[in-house]
């Protein structure tokens, strides 16, 4: 169906609320198997937290850094290339993905697969072998913990409540306990520790508050199958999934922003839009958010206050810093590589910055996309784009948040300045020779992802991941309220491999059909 024909009541099969990878996922599984989809997002690019920008000549990803679990050897790759016309080509990011700068210790280099990172940490760490094998162990069962709980939240509660039974000890045991919990359960080793937990920023859980099964699962993707980078940025995997709708009879609108659920007989059968727009469907796919869905989307007498408060239990997740750096140079000779950087200068490794701009940050992760893509030209001038992230809290930026960007005046420009430098001057200490090659470079702050995704409170991975995120009841895919679903991160784990699969499971709990494909 064109853009032209529709129109204010329309119907369609399904409409998808958000176009991030979760929203792109359910809406291509079911346009491949002849459901006509429409997809509404309310920014002016489609794609959410895989789209990116550019900016004098560079170009940079809002929200991919590397994808585990997408080897050519496992399922999830067949099955990413089952949603495409055409297969997305993932360049594998190499042996080692991250680099452990903790401290005054020398950097520990991450490496796949499992047994070669074993051996790695048993040579940094020889008295703590046998710590070292249960902790690899403890990967496992953890990532398999979380597996059940997607498999619980897709498929009907009568069969669920089944499964939850039969695996109930694993659920309990990792999806219950903290990630410091495990950790300080297999070492009493500090330094062993902070190494262990290390990469809690790929999915915003610091260690002592988040579920242990979000950590495994994430670093289990990486040891299993690699990392990888989507051959041409981030913006190609939109550029492959969503021909996919357009092809099969559906759209795919940008700028667009829903603003009511339409409800009848306590069915939800349509939305309605900023503009007064209404499309009606079968059913309704909100990719937004949970949070955001419950908050912004559900009209009064929706009759499931129990469900609702539930979900307004769990608290967001962390927000962030993001400084996208331009080089130009011999930036591979610098020191420039595949590998993502992390840094905790005072060893401190479970800490947001709550003190900016005042205070140095606890930690800081950077990347440089355009090193891991085969198909960037740097050109004549050499150029190559990187980001330096901080994790912190919503209070740093929470006085400007009901200030249009127009009029937030001298004191945040101010404010921007002074973490730009604090940035820089903590990058170069590390990368001075890089930090020689920067000729360009621009600050987003939790404002901006607020504003991109409509997040609560800038929150980069949805909502929290607590313990009670993983076992809550308020989080099936399939709602408690007809006709209305929810897909995305919050469903199952943060980031774009957890959005993707929750997509996944999403469609299938719509059209089962989709399980035929979990193999590709």
């Amino acid at each position: 169906m064109s853009t032209e024909t529709a129109g204010t009541h329309a119907s369609w099969d399904v409409i998808v609320i958000g176009s991030g990878m979760g929203g792109m996922v359910t809406a291509a599984a079911l346009s491949k198997l002849g459901h006509k989809v429409l997809m509404l997002e309310q920014y002016d690019k489609l794609g959410g937290q895989t789209h990116s920008f550019s900016r004098e000549g560079f170009s940079w990803d809002v929200g991919l850094h590397y994808l585990g679990g997408f080897g050519p050897e496992v399922s999830e790759k067949a099955m990413l290339d089952w949603l495409c016309d055409s297969p997305i080509e993932l360049a594998p990011i190499g042996p080692v993905y991250d680099t452990l700068h903790i401290g005054d210790a020398a950097p520990l280099k991450l490496s796949r697969p499992a047994s070669a990172q074993r051996l790695d940490l048993k040579e940094r760490f020889p008295g703590e072998t046998e710590a070292i094998d249960k902790w690899f162990d403890a990967i496992i069962d953890g990532r398999d913990a979380v597996t059940t709980a997607g498999q619980v939240r897709s498929i009907p509660s009568v069969f669920a409540s089944a499964v939850k039974w039969w695996r109930g000890k694993k659920l309990s045991r990792y999806c219950e306990s903290t990630t410091a919990k495990v950790v300080n359960e297999i070492t009493d080793n500090a330094e062993l520790a902070k190494v262990l937990v290390a990469q809690w920023g790929d999915f915003g859980g610091r260690p002592s508050t988040t579920s242990f099964a979000f950590h495994a699962a994430v670093l289990n993707s990486y040891l299993e199958a690699g990392a990888y980078y989507p051959v041409g940025g981030a913006g190609s995997i939109g550029e492959h999934l969503l021909p996919t709708i357009t092809n099969n009879g559906g759209e795919t609108r940008a700028g667009v922003e829903v603003t009511s659920l339409i409800m009848e007989d306590g069915v939800v059968t349509g939305v309605e839009t900023a503009d007064g727009e209404k499309f009606f469907a079968k059913r309704i796919v909100s990719n937004i958010g949970a949070r955001e869905t419950v908050d912004r989307l559900l009209p009064e007498g929706h009759g499931h206050d129990d469900w609702v408060n539930e979900i307004r239990s769990i608290g967001p997740n962390i927000c962030h810093y993001s400084l996208f750096l331009g080089f130009e140079g011999d930036v591979e000779a610098a020191g420039m590589t595949k590998s993502n950087q992390w840094l905790y200068p005072t060893g401190e490794v479970d800490a947001v910055w709550t003190g900016a701009p005042d205070s140095a940050p606890p930690g800081m992760f950077v990347s440089f996309a355009s090193f891991k893509d085969p198909a960037h030209d740097p050109g004549p001038e050499k150029k190559y784009a990187g980001e330096i992230m901080v994790w912190s809290d919503w209070s740093t930026v929470e006085k400007w948040a009901s200030v249009p960007r127009s009029e937030r005046g001298e004191d945040y420009k101010s404010f921007k300045r002074k973490i730009e430098t604090i940035l820089l001057d903590q990058f170069a200490k590390y990368f001075p020779r890089l930090a020689e090659l920067v000729v360009f470079h621009e600050l987003s702050t939790p404002l901006a992802t607020a504003s991109i995704t409509g997040h609560r409170m800038g929150s980069f991975y949805g909502l929290d991941v607590t313990p009670h995120r993983i076992t809550t009841e308020a989080l099936r895919m399939k709602t408690p309220i007809d006709g209305l679903y929810l897909t995305g991160q919050d469903v199952l784990t943060p980031g774009i491999p957890g959005a993707f699969w929750a997509g996944f499971l999403c469609a299938g709990s719509i059209d089962p059909k989709v399980f035929m494909h979990m193999n590709g």
